[in-house]
């Protein structure tokens, strides 16, 4: 191939990669001419293949944003039912824009436009799928309010996800899955373990979808995991509360059919999925065990006085959350996904502070209450830092082997 040619292609194709990974290839690229691998033309060649580009750019903001605005605007003209046309009429405008930018994102993709571009308008096309089922649905007298109506918007979305192989719309997707699956939950099982139930099964089952992905769609992996390692932490959130009454047991068929596809996917990542998404579906399933457990657990019926059961049901959930925690964090860091370490941080905190004030207020008061718990907060912080530096230098020490 002709260096020269070789270089005049990144103009079209370039592709962006955040600046560790540019000085990550910079390095290899050295070592590679330095051992004769590869002349200094073909090395300029493959770093103009790459434009340094920032996950979480400005442009990037901006179209999230914007794309997030015009998406729930055209939800709202739906819901504001455009009275001065007729139901025909307003069906066929809503599905034009969706088709608009459904046949348009894919023109732009052909064109090689920015694919940051390009997936702001797929996300869009996605936000116009739940457009077009909602405007269907109240021409035909269906309640705006049915969560059925959520759930085939989610599948809507990701049938356009998985045949554009595009994230956004995944997101949108797995929003209104989630979406759908706890409105159905709490609907049938207004209790606090139906709810933990809901959350902790949705949360195995996202984790299952992470790792069968990774085997087969690794982009998609990512997603799912995030949103099952957010659940779980949300559903032993939820059922660490000192609530003071008993959750009760939720009622059978949907939560029994939750329960059942949360198995099914879990058995199947731990069937043909990789090692590590077997541990991630095992730390879900046991978030699930611990969080009903605490849910059924009656404590905090007098919130003026804390007894030893009371005590009992906030050490086991501080422990099984803080537990939970590391292990979000430590994934995040095997996967170099710094979002699973934010997200667990802000979690670990948050519930620190909710328990310190629900339980331990009682018992200490006043100044000492702050005192405690920024000693709570202090050593929960170094412990994390210092647990994240040794599993990175782990990590280091068995790349260079």
């Amino acid at each position: 191939m002709d260096p020269t040619t070789a270089r005049r292609e990144p103009a079209s194709y370039a592709v962006p990669a955040t600046p560790g990974q540019l000085a990550w290839l910079r390095d290899q690229v050295d070592d590679w001419r330095a051992e004769g691998l590869i002349d200094p033309a073909t090395a300029e060649a493959v770093l103009a293949r790459y434009l340094e580009s920032r996950r979480f750019s400005l442009g990037r903001l901006l179209l999230a944003v914007g794309t997030g605005f015009l998406g729930i605007g055209l939800i709202w003209l739906v819901a504001a039912n455009l009275d001065e046309l007729s139901p025909l009429t307003r069906f066929l405008a809503v599905v034009v824009l969706w088709l608009t930018c459904l046949v348009g994102a894919e023109v732009l993709d052909s064109r090689r436009t920015s694919a940051v571009v390009v997936g702001a308008v797929r996300t869009l096309a996605a936000f116009g799928v739940g457009a077009v089922i909602f405007q269907a649905a109240q021409s035909l007298q269906v309640p705006a309010y049915e969560p059925g109506l959520v759930g085939l918007w989610g599948l809507g979305a990701l049938v356009q996800a998985y045949v554009t192989a595009a994230r956004g719309p995944l997101l949108v997707a797995i929003a209104g899955f989630i979406g759908w699956v706890l409105w159905e939950a709490v609907e049938q099982n207004p209790t606090l373990t139906g709810t933990v139930l809901a959350l902790t099964a949705s949360a195995v089952a996202a984790l299952g979808m992470a790792g069968l992905h990774e085997r087969w769609l690794p982009a998609f992996s990512g997603p799912w995991r995030h949103v099952g390692a957010g659940l779980a932490l949300g559903g032993l959130f939820v059922a660490g509360l000192p609530v003071g009454v008993d959750g009760g047991l939720p009622s059978f068929g949907w939560t029994l059919a939750l329960v059942t596809a949360a198995g099914v996917l879990a058995a199947a990542t731990c069937l043909v999925g990789p090692v590590a998404a077997r541990w991630e579906v095992l730390g879900g399933s046991l978030a699930l065990t611990v969080g009903v457990v605490l849910a059924a657990w009656p404590a905090g019926a007098d919130s003026r006085s804390v007894g030893l059961d009371d005590l009992a049901h906030a050490l086991v959930a501080v422990t099984a959350y803080v537990a939970l925690s590391v292990g979000v964090a430590a994934v995040g860091t095997l996967r170099d996904a710094p979002l699973l370490s934010v997200t667990a941080t802000l979690g670990l905190v948050l519930f620190t502070v909710v328990q310190s004030f629900a339980v331990f207020a009682p018992i200490v008061q006043g100044a000492w209450l702050f005192l405690l718990l920024g000693a709570i907060l202090l050593a929960a912080g170094v412990g994390f830092d210092r647990a994240r530096r040794h599993l990175a230098a782990t990590l280091e020490q068995e790349s260079d082997r």
